[in-house]
């Protein structure tokens, strides 16, 4: 008959309860399980099972149980001992619990026996051996153990010291635990065996006991190792030795459960001080804290919070702020506030004293006599003439002088000067042969002699390369909570044979597995991080019934389940989306991780591991197809996927950008023929369209602009610059828009001389107008070359380079422009007076037998009948545009309550941009630069949903002494001696603040853990031969030929340093640390963690160079990079600064985020930088300062309007912006130039036409309207409208973001301001203007008067 008894259990599984027997519960009591009785009926007393886990080779948690059970995992018969009541009877000081050990079988090891007896003396020798370990409270009196189990207990102590030996306090209060339970004289008052079993000898051994601690006692105990680190792991010791207990009740649990694969193989429980049962009390000892006030037991800094120093406060940028403003933007906005309150109060000041004098002005007419006929005619005449400039400018005068012969040598040789400007262009366009496309992004965005590019070569040079990454994210994105088709059984079983194949894929070109190109740091696997890794890629390790406990157990101690390559795999890095219920069972993503070795670009070994990713590719996706099947969704990226999407986006990109341009092609060259032709003609003579039109112009136009790209390429290829995507996609945009824009006011300025001056020869029109528009060409395009010729100073490649051939582009644009362009023009002129037909000269009009009758009949050059005038351009035949910006749009503009309006909205659009600057973000999303519909969009919004592992960084010494003391002490953190501030110390104290630093895991510290591997107590670590000193020992050899490194010095191995290994000896120690294999024997040898972190230089008796990892925060954004790569710089200057060491911090994404750490004062400083420039080259040109001013103050109100539009649209701040903010600088110079130039020096013919009511500076604003405001929209505003609205359909988000919104930003801010605030801002605050030397003589005078003066009549009329 059997008996069940019931015995309390705390499941951590719920799939794992047992199965048959009874299972009795009591109210109130915990769910039992039964426990069959043995033979004869006798009691059984059994603990909780455990899943079988894969084998490890980690030092293994059973080390670590086993130092209570002083034995081995072992596995016996299932002998049971009969009781007839407690097994302790006696709980009395002196007495024990148990003695001795005996194996529970042959091949298993040996368990404590049962033995209630009173304490013993033991023999000197055991007594001998008791002290050393145990220390010299032992030094007498009796006790409950003997030699055998000391010897046992050592063994296995001496295992643990390994990763708590740095740790004075946590190893006295590990030992003393262990030593009280083993051998204290009153065991049996805290110790209590509640079950026991029977030998194949028959002999009682321990199954179960109860160990009563003092929480005081359990507390101090787990207070002083919580914060112990393991460096090799950039983790934590309690992580090994408590399964990551956050508590001492959890860490003496772990420590206690049975486990007989890994842990002890008999169930020690701690219950708490309610359960004492009779005599029995607490163990109490004092626990020594790890900020002891004896220094003995005092630990160091990296493992103990408490005697650390505190670190200065850091200046962390305040975010100032009024209720829900910025600071900034609160200032701005009450000074634009004040302003309007200030100037209304003074508009209505005006305005009651204008009020005031015209009373007294009606007052005074009344009484005085009419005028005479006379003083009318007089107002009349002042109507044309009043305030007109009467003086000259020598500097423009020259340009003018210059540019007329330019242009008339151009217009009578255009044979010769076309085919000197093709030879020219064709010269320089001989560079092409040196033509390279620059596409590393590190190239792009780094300066090479910067210091992220100059550590990044440092880093690669002596530890090799950033690995190469390939990630894997399974994803189930409709599961419910608790549950999660990932995380099932029929899932990881799928799972397990992907990673299969893909382990054993070989590549198409050179064949080569994962084997060959992984990087395999010990050289017993390759690093591959996936839950499958717990098992070592091998589904059978796994049960159907345990496998949840199984993965559990892994996750919650993942030194349990060490992968093939050595190193435990955290949880983070292999599920994702766990933490709400805090069980990796319901996760719902899995990762893996595959690292390959790197290499030099474009050596062979880099081939063939990007060979091997294009085959890891497809095999994904097919995999990504089985997912989908299952209902899942699998996302990857491998190495070489953000390269060849990008490379896609930019085929993507190119289609568009070319249609952009076919776009803005047509358009200008259909405008460039429509400019002049009357609606009346085009019904009328319908042959004068096929003449006048000027499509082959327009054409020559652009092709001068695709001519001066090629030549400044070739120029600049030649000269070794590379060209880089940016300049391919921007610089024909960027020079089609200025060059579009002369185009336009050559010939609309050549039509206004065919129309005043239309007896003169061809050359001699050319020679005035290019002298009129040549000066207004030159300023724009100086400004223009001077301001991208600033980008050439800045360090970025991308920038720089963008800056070289944009200045050379735009400088050889405008030199083509005033020759070929002119003479094009002159021929084009001729072919018209001619009567042939556009794009077909040797083809006469329809009815045109000659030129002459065109001619006659309001041809292109036309003659003056009468009052009016028979041109093209006459007051009849005027364009729509020029005459809606003569009669309407200009007037209205220049009206004082207009003008009020124009200053209040734009200064207010400007107050609000410069309150938005602060709202302008830095970065570039990567998932921004990527097609729509690339596959690496998922994987990127994965990495940031369900990777919870920030990237590693490293910090690196350059040249240190290491094998000096000094050195040693100024970046250690485990010994006695170390400075209070060395690098390690200083990394330690980051860590605890890291929303500052961004540092989320402790320090890899080479120099504690080869200190402490040298130790002698840890006697399976420097463990050489006798015969060879400068040899390992193997596990395989003996004892008697092996010695320990340390054991016979005379300066013998401490915690202060003191007499530790220096130069020679040091680097001869380190070169077999180096070579020593990671394993469960000794966890803190160098091989897997340290081979490739430390370059030692033997010749030179020095270390080259060394790095410390840790790892940061998690980050989801580009701002927490940006700021994690600030806060790296920080901790460095910090570090170099307190120990004099230098130091550099280092991570893969560093050298793309390097730009931001400037890129805000690079921005401002080439802005101002081209704002000055555009300040100084206007006011020569234009001769006066302050309309310099005003055209730089314009320039600069655009460029902060655009970027407001950035900071509200969505556009970070970057290089590629930046880029973008410079061409705005350049075209925005482009709008406003020509308009302060026909203010300056207006044309006489069209500012004797302005309004009765205009008088100087409005009538100057009025004639530069009426001059070049057509141009300027039809030139330039709708040609670039028209090239942006088509880059509105680009499948690229960053052509999207960053070109397509900037450039129609730029398009309306620079039009608008150009045409609406520009003219009012020169109307009010404008420099005197000057009158063209040519226009004062008698002949142009009288000639201008009979031609233009009755116009003033036909807008008197019209306007009635």
């Amino acid at each position: 008959m059997q008996s069940t008894q019931n015995v309390p259990v705390n499941y951590n599984d719920p799939t794992e309860k047992p199965t048959g027997g009874n299972i009795v519960k009591t109210p109130g009591s915990c769910e039992c399980i039964p426990i069959p009785c043995g033979k004869n009926g006798k009691l059984r007393i059994m603990s909780p099972r455990h899943p079988t886990l894969p084998r490890i080779r980690w030092l293994s948690p059973a080390t670590l149980f086993l130092l209570f059970a002083f034995v081995l995992v072992a596995s016996g018969s299932d002998v049971s001992a009969s009781r007839d009541g407690p097994i302790t009877k006696v709980h009395k000081a002196g007495y024990c619990s148990m003695r001795g050990q005996e194996k529970k079988s042959f091949f298993g090891g040996y368990m404590p026996t049962p033995d209630n007896g009173a304490a013993e003396d033991v023999t000197p020798k055991v007594r001998a051996q008791l002290v050393e370990l145990c220390g010299d409270k032992w030094k007498e009196g009796p006790v409950c153990c003997n030699g055998d189990q000391i010897e046992t207990l050592s063994s296995n102590l001496k295992r643990a010291e390994s990763m708590i030996a740095s740790c004075p306090a946590c190893k006295a209060n590990f030992f003393n635990l262990f030593c009280s339970f083993t051998c204290s004289p009153n065991q049996s008052l805290f110790v209590n065996i509640t079950g026991v079993e029977q030998t194949s000898s028959g002999k009682d051994v321990v199954e179960e006991v109860d160990y009563f601690v003092s929480q005081t006692y359990a507390e101090g105990f787990y207070n002083s190792c919580k914060d112990v680190k393991f460096s090799a792991t950039n983790g934590y010791v309690m992580d090994l030795i408590g399964g990551g207990a956050k508590n001492a009740k959890d860490f003496l649990s772990f420590l206690g459960r049975k486990s007989p694969t890994f842990g002890s193989p008999f169930q020690i429980n701690f219950p708490p001080k309610s359960d004492l049962g009779g005599n029995m009390k607490e163990m109490h000892d004092s626990p020594k804290k790890c900020n002891d006030e004896d220094v003995a037991y005092r630990c160091a800094c990296l493992d103990c919070p408490g005697v650390c120093p505190i670190l200065p406060g850091v200046d962390e940028k305040e975010n100032c702020r009024v209720g829900m403003l910025p600071c900034w933007s609160f200032s701005v906005i009450i000074i634009y506030s004040a302003f309007l309150i200030g100037g209304g109060i003074v508009l209505l000041y005006h305005a009651f004293q204008k009020h005031r004098e015209r009373k007294i002005e009606r007052l005074r007419l009344l009484q005085d006599s009419a005028p005479s006929d006379d003083e009318d005619e007089g107002d009349v005449l002042i109507a044309g003439y009043m305030d007109r400039p009467a003086r000259e400018y020598s500097i423009n005068s020259y340009l003018d002088s210059m540019f007329y012969h330019i242009g008339r040598a151009s217009a009578k040789f255009p044979a010769a000067t076309i085919g000197v400007s093709i030879i020219f262009v064709g010269i320089m366009s001989l560079g092409w042969l040196n033509f390279s496309v620059e596409t590393n992004p590190v190239r792009l965005w780094v300066s090479p002699t910067s210091d992220a590019a100059m550590e990044k070569q440092f880093f690669d040079d002596n530890f090799g390369p950033f690995y190469r990454t390939q990630q894997a994210f399974l994803i189930n994105d409709t599961a419910e909570v608790d549950s999660s088709p990932v995380m099932s059984w029929e899932t990881l079983g799928w799972w397990f044979d992907v990673e299969q194949r893909i382990s054993r894929l070989k590549s198409i070109e050179y064949g080569v597995t994962l084997e060959d190109v992984c990087l395999n740091p010990t050289g017993n696997g390759c690093v591959v991080q996936s839950v499958t890794g717990y098992f070592q890629h091998e589904f059978r390790k796994l049960k159907p019934d345990t496998w949840k406990s199984q993965i559990r157990a892994c996750a919650g101690n993942p030194a349990m389940c060490l992968p093939e390559f050595g190193q435990p795999i955290k949880k983070e890095m292999v599920f994702g989306g766990f933490q709400d219920s805090g069980d990796i069972i319901n996760s719902r993503a899995l990762l893996t991780t595959w690292v390959l070795e790197n290499h030099d670009e474009d050596s062979e070994a880099v081939k063939r591991s990007m060979d091997y990713e294009q085959s890891l590719k497809s095999a994904l996706i097919m995999a990504k197809e089985e997912a989908k099947d299952r209902g899942l969704r699998l996302s990857f990226s491998t190495e070489i996927s953000l390269e060849e999407e990008l490379n896609k986006s930019t085929n993507t990109d190119a289609k568009i950008i070319i249609i952009s341009y076919i776009a803005m092609f047509f358009y200008a060259s259909i405008a460039l023929g429509s400019s002049t032709l009357a609606v009346r003609n085009l019904l009328t003579q319908p042959g004068k369209l096929l003449v006048d039109s000027k499509f082959t112009l327009g054409v020559s136009g652009i092709l001068i602009v695709l001519m001066s790209v090629s030549a400044s390429i070739g120029i600049f290829s030649a000269m070794g610059v590379k060209v880089t995507l940016i300049i391919a996609e921007v610089i024909p945009f960027l020079v089609l828009a200025v060059g579009v824009d002369n185009i336009f006011l050559i010939v609309h300025e050549f039509e206004r001389a065919n129309s005043s001056h239309p007896d003169e020869s061809i050359e001699e029109k050319i020679g005035n107008a290019m002298g009129r528009m040549g000066p207004s060409i030159l300023l724009s395009a100086t400004s223009e070359t001077v301001a991208f010729a600033l980008g050439a100073v800045v360090t970025m490649p991308a920038v720089r380079n963008f800056a070289i051939y944009a200045a050379g582009a735009v400088l050889i644009n405008a030199v083509l422009q005033v020759t070929m362009f002119v003479s094009v023009l002159a021929l084009n002129q001729k072919r018209a007076d001619a009567g042939r037909i556009d794009c077909f000269p040797c083809l006469r009009a329809p009815g045109n037998a000659n030129g002459d009758t065109m001619s006659d009949e309001g041809g292109l050059t036309g003659r003056i009948e009468g009052h009016r005038v028979a041109t093209g351009f006459g007051a009849e035949e005027e364009g729509i545009l020029q005459k809606i910006i003569r009669k309407q749009y200009a007037p209205f503009l220049l009206q004082k309550q207009t003008k009020v309006v124009v200053v209040a909205v734009f200064l207010g659009i400007f107050t609000a941009s410069l309150a938005l600057l602060p709202n302008v973000e830095l970065g570039l999303d990567q998932r921004i630069a990527i097609p729509q519909g690339s596959y690496l969009i998922d994987y990127f919004d994965d990495l940031y949903e369900y990777f919870s592992v920030g990237p590693p960084v490293y910090f690196v010494t350059k040249d240190l002494n290491m094998t000096a003391r000094g050195p040693q002490q100024s970046v250690c953190g485990r010994f006695s001696t170390c400075d209070p501030l060395s690098l390690s110390n200083i990394l330690e104290q980051e860590r605890k603040r890291p929303n500052i630093s961004y540092i989320a895991e402790p320090a890899a510290s080479w120099v504690d853990d080869f200190m402490l591997w040298l130790n002698p107590s840890l006697d399976r670590c420097c463990r050489v031969k006798k015969n060879n000193p400068i040899e390992l020992c193997s596990d395989r050899d003996l004892d008697f030929k092996c010695k320990m490194c340390f054991d016979d010095r005379d300066d013998a191995w401490n915690i202060t340093l003191s007499g530790m290994p220096e130069g020679e000896e040091f680097l001869d120690y380190l070169k077999i640390w180096m070579q020593a294999p990671t394993g469960g024997e000794c966890p803190i040898a160098g091989k897997a963690a340290y081979s490739s972190a430390i370059v030692p230089d033997y010749n030179n008796t020095m270390v080259k160079a060394s790095h410390f990892r840790t790892s940061h925060t998690s980050m989801s954004s580009q701002k927490d990079f940006i700021e994690a790569y600030a806060a790296a710089r920080r901790i460095a200057d910090d570090i170099s600064r307190t120990t004099g060491t230098q130091v550099f911090p280092y991570s893969k994404f560093y050298i793309f985020f390097d730009q931001y750490s400037t890129i805000v004062r690079l921005t401002a400083a080439l802005i101002s930088a081209a704002l000055g420039c555009i300040l100084v080259v206007s006011s020569i040109l234009l001769g006066s300062l302050k309309t310099g001013f005003v055209v730089s103050a314009t320039v600069a109100m655009i460029v902060i309007d655009i970027l407001g539009v950035m900071a509200l649209w969505g556009v970070s701040l970057n290089a590629v912006s930046l880029v973008n903010l410079v061409i705005c600088v350049g075209i925005g110079v482009e709008f406003c130039s020509h308009i302060a130039r026909a203010f300056m020096f207006p044309a006489r013919s069209v500012v004797e036409r302005a309004k009765v009511k205009f008088r100087g500076r409005d009538a100057r604003a009025w004639s530069a309207l009426v001059n070049v405001g057509g141009s300027v929209f039809s030139g330039i505003t709708v040609t670039k409208l028209i090239g942006v609205c088509v880059l509105a359909f680009t499948r690229s988000k960053i052509f999207e973001i960053y070109y397509f919104r900037i450039w129609l930003t730029l398009v309306i801010v620079a039009a608008s301001h150009a045409l609406i605030f520009l003219p009012v801002f020169l109307s009010l605050a404008g420099g005197d203007g000057y009158m063209p030397e040519d226009a004062f003589g008698l002949e142009a005078d009288l000639h201008t008067r009979r031609a233009l003066i009755p116009a003033v009549y036909d807008d008197s009329s019209d306007d009635e």
